[in-house]
């Protein structure tokens, strides 16, 4: 588990450049299976076994971005969730969307354990 998904996510206020280069590389190594899109964005996409869990792991994801004050873009589709971050107030990535998305891993972590422990 990264130790990413200990810290927490600071609010950016602009002003600041987004990661490019080896810097984005760095946090890209600690997050498995995220993709960096075009040094702007990143991308995972998480698998369920029907569309109910998928939702529950949505909402959970939810009240993360709430907790964290960071708000990905979240696709639900029956079998799947897809996730996208960026920070909008700067148009690129900061460490701060690395940070949400090993929270996110670890929250799916959690929620496959959990299903699979009542299974």
């Amino acid at each position: 588990m990264s130790e990413l998904s200990t810290k927490t996510c600071v609010p950016c206020r602009g002003g600041v450049p987004p990661l490019k280069g080896e810097d984005l590389a760095a946090l890209e190594k600690q997050v498995d299976g995220w993709n960096v899109v075009e040094e702007h964005h990143i991308t995972k996409t998480f698998k369920f076994p029907n569309f109910r869990e998928a939702l529950t792991y949505v909402n959970r994801v939810g009240e993360l971005a709430e907790a964290q004050g960071h708000h990905p873009d979240i696709f639900l589709a029956w079998g799947k969730v897809e996730i996208t971050s960026w920070t909008h107030k700067i148009n690129g990535l900061t460490e701060s969307d690395f940070i949400l998305a090993a929270k996110i891993d670890k929250l799916y972590q959690t929620h496959c354990a959990s299903r699979s422990s009542q299974g």
